[in-house]
């Protein structure tokens, strides 16, 4: 529902020429029982998702680019604009059948410590559903090292302060370098406990250009943040991860494009490395490769709370254009 006063959350959908699929997305955000305000950032779209928001969903701020600036830039910007203390953040090809999602969301916000939650959903694939982001059974405060884009929340506070999104990386991998900054600057990602969305995959999506810029992506997430010790491990996963990604989706030019971006893009924003600390960079392992871990077993390898002055965030964009999900 949208919030007249003083919204609990501001639910954010960043868009690009997916009016179908929005038109589904957004009566599913206005039956949630959480007092929130929807804010529609439209990508410069040019199939009628603004006309379709202004006349079916006149309770939705829209917010509109004349020109695509790509949906990492434009879910910075949501955040300044947002009015609410917690930012939901949901693709438009998703649904939530449950009215409580959101509700349910907000009280996983019960520790300081925490600044984003990884929501649980569905993933709807062609060879079956898949359960994504769903905490364990058991008591206790599940992380993870870091949110799935399709659906979190983050604190605005944390999210402004820590900078954001790279607007280098364009799309992907923004999510696991914001996570790793975050956990630098004292906060953790919950896994979350609410009634899962659906991720209901648009058919409208460049498979080719998301395995070049995934593959590009985490060699610069690792050229930004990782401290040097384990910078050549990190690298030589990235390329094992990216090549195994290149025969299952027979895309080998397009991973051989992206190892070479990354290279190259790496060396030019050379002056924007900001590795954080190792005992940081340990502890974020540990909850990716060991995890799920409790926050109550690692809140004391956290650093205090407060973010470090860092310049990493503003670093330019060195690769093509953005372009349509």
């Amino acid at each position: 529902m949208r919030a007249e006063h003083a919204p609990q959350a501001t639910v954010v959908v960043t868009t690009r020429n997916r009016c179908d699929e929005l038109a589904r997305l957004l009566p599913t955000l206005a039956d949630q029982t959480a007092d929130a305000e929807i804010l529609v950032v439209d990508d410069g779209s040019t199939d009628g998702t603004p006309e379709l928001v202004r006349t079916r969903f006149p309770q939705v701020r829209l917010e509109r680019s004349e020109s695509p600036l790509g949906y990492i830039v434009q879910r910075t910007r949501a955040a300044q604009l947002a009015r609410a203390p917690v930012i939901v953040s949901v693709d438009d090809d998703a649904v939530l059948p449950s009215p409580r999602t959101l509700e349910q969301t907000l009280a996983d916000f019960d520790h300081p410590r925490i600044g984003s939650v990884a929501i649980p959903f569905v993933d709807v694939r062609p060879s079956g559903e898949l359960l994504l982001q769903q905490a364990p059974e058991g008591p206790g405060r599940w992380l993870t090292s870091s949110y799935v884009g399709t659906a979190h929340a983050v604190r605005r506070d944390v999210f402004l302060a820590v900078g954001g999104y790279r607007a280098a990386l364009i799309h992907q991998a923004e999510e696991p370098d914001f996570c790793l900054r975050m956990l630098a600057a004292g906060y953790v990602t919950r896994i979350g406990r609410a009634d899962p969305l659906r991720h209901l995959m648009s058919e409208k999506r460049d498979f080719s250009r998301l395995v070049t810029q995934s593959t590009r992506n985490h060699l610069l997430h690792g050229a930004y943040n990782v401290p040097l010790p384990y910078l050549p491990v990190r690298v030589a996963k990235v390329a094992l991860h990216s090549a195994l990604l290149a025969l299952r989706l027979r895309e080998p030019a397009a991973t051989a494009r992206g190892m070479w971006l990354g290279v190259r893009d790496g060396w030019r924003q050379r002056a924007h490395r900001d590795p954080v600390v190792r005992s940081v960079y340990r502890l974020d392992h540990d909850i990716r490769m060991k995890g799920p871990l409790r926050l109550e077993d690692v809140e004391h390898r956290l650093p205090p709370p407060g973010v470090r002055a860092a310049h990493s965030a503003a670093a330019p964009v060195e690769a093509a254009s953005p372009s349509s999900r």
